[in-house]
């Protein structure tokens, strides 16, 4: 008799139908169903490859299984919810999500788990076992899987393919979460306040923004994050690690997605588009936090003031008011600050470096925001009003100061004397009364100013530079708020 399986005995092929597997293999327990095959997992040869992407496998069932991934087929049927699968083995995996049964639980910490194998892997994170590592840098994971997507880093090999974009990806899972973006699929819902998620580990995170666990601690700082993923890129801070480097500029990030952005610096690229207003964005997520400026929603709120915020990042930044956390601090001075951006920024005062140049007048400025700000000078464009008087403004910013005039409010106070102020920079300036400390120094004369403001306003007497000018009669000042009196000449007005 011949079995319709062609490359395998009746007798053999009997044994895979009643799942009998009398050949064992000591070093790990496993059972198969004949010597050939206990042989060829011992050796781990490959001997059948497939036509289409090289790829070799163990047997021909195997590799029927897996052309599967080019052919698109999925013969198993879930009953529940119609999803196909391309096994038997992945559709019983799925049905576990209806059943919600979790038989394989972890001795350690009681966390259940669908099978043996993910419980297997999960063990590991409290052993620290990482069998099997990278020959190329030496890293070390838990599962063959993480350390066959991990080699794609130095392989560069993407086989998978999006059919709307052509984008290719090393794994199907981060092509499947690509897709998201096309079809707009978000299925995981949480239930506290309906916001959907495209997959169930992002559900997973976002609910702990309710609950307020973060159970991932830094051991340099006892910092919490919510996720994993979190807590490795802010240990970067620490050890100052940047894998990934632009090879334009050869500017060095600590994450890859923080590279991917870097580059549209050089490429100009805006893929993302807002539907709205027709504005362009470098990714996703600035799109994401773009799209609040039109729906007015900000779904972080701060637990000590009840002050909301359209993204998490800017929650966190918010916190450290309330903690008086400043964990970055400056090599040249000692000064600390509670964001890294705002290091960077305070770093150009003791660099000089100006990099982003007006391409009108020439003129040079340390931060892109400042840039943005002074190009009004040139266009016009005040696109920010002002709701009770009309007047517009070049920035959000200068909106909020401006705002302050009509509410009369006064957030910043001097804790010497008291006096308060509406802006965080009149106070610094102010302070200065108190210590004595002028650490503006001019070149020209020497003199000490006690902000970077009024050194700017100093050097003018020695340069003669006057760069308001008024329109109506030609007349330069060397301040703008000299040109704002002058003008009264003109229109009658009493400042």
């Amino acid at each position: 008799m011949e079995c319709e399986q062609q490359d395998n005995s009746l007798t053999g092929h009997q044994k895979v139908i009643k799942e009998e597997k009398p050949f064992p293999y000591e070093e790990y327990g496993k059972v198969f169903s004949s010597d050939v095959t206990l042989l060829i997992h011992h050796t781990e040869e490959k001997p059948v490859s497939s036509n289409e992407c090289a790829n070799g496998f163990s047997t021909k069932q195997n590799l029927k299984i897996h052309q599967r991934v080019h052919t698109g087929e999925k013969p198993f049927t879930c009953s529940e919810c119609g999803k196909g699968f391309s096994t038997k083995h992945y559709l019983k995996l799925h049905q576990t999500i209806h059943t919600g049964e979790k038989p394989f639980m972890c001795t350690e910490c009681g966390r259940g788990f669908y099978t043996k194998q993910q419980l297997k892997s999960h063990r590991m994170i409290h052993t620290g076992e990482k069998p099997f590592t990278c020959t190329e840098c030496s890293k070390g994971f838990y599962t063959k899987r993480d350390l066959k997507i991990h080699q794609t880093v130095h392989t560069g090999e993407k086989p998978f393919t999006c059919t709307e974009c052509s984008k290719r990806f090393s794994t199907k899972q981060n092509l499947k979460l690509h897709q998201t973006v096309h079809t707009g699929e978000k299925p995981f819902m949480c239930t506290k306040c309906e916001r959907g998620f495209s997959t169930k580990q992002q559900l997973k995170s976002h609910h702990m923004t309710h609950t307020g666990e973060k159970p991932f601690t830094c051991t340099e700082c006892s910092k919490c994050f919510y996720t994993k993923r979190d807590l490795k890129i802010h240990q970067t801070v620490h050890t100052g690690e940047k894998h990934f480097t632009c090879t334009e500029c050869g500017k060095g990030f600590s994450t890859k997605q923080n590279l991917k952005l870097h580059h549209a610096v050089h490429t100009g690229e805006k893929p993302f588009m807002c539907t709205k207003c027709g504005k362009g964005f470098c990714s996703k997520q600035k799109l994401n936090l773009h799209h609040m400026t039109h729906t007015g929603e900000k779904p972080f709120t701060c637990t000590e003031c009840t002050k909301r915020f359209s993204s998490k990042h800017q929650l966190n930044v918010h916190h450290t008011v309330h903690t008086g956390e400043k964990p970055f601090t400056c090599t040249e001075c000692g000064k600390l600050f509670s964001t890294k951006k705002t290091l960077k920024i305070h770093q150009t005062v003791h660099t000089g470096e100006k990099p982003f140049t007006c391409t009108e007048c020439g003129e040079c400025f340390s931060r892109k925001q400042k840039l943005k700000i002074h190009k009004a000078v040139h266009t016009g464009e005040n696109p920010f009003m002002c709701t009770t008087c009309g007047k517009g403004l070049c920035s959000k910013q200068n909106l909020k100061m401006h705002q302050m005039t009509h509410t009369g409010e006064k957030p910043f106070t001097c804790t010497e004397c008291g006096e308060c102020f509406s802006r965080k920079q009149k106070l610094h300036i102010h302070l200065a009364v108190h210590t004595g400390e002028n650490p503006f120094m001019c070149t020209t004369c020497g003199k000490g100013l006690s902000s970077k403001q009024n050194l700017k306003m100093h050097q003018m007497t020695h340069t003669g530079e006057k760069p308001f000018t008024c329109t109506e009669c030609g007349a330069c000042f060397s301040r703008k708020q000299k040109l704002k009196i002058h003008l009264a000449v003109h229109t009658g007005e009493k400042p």
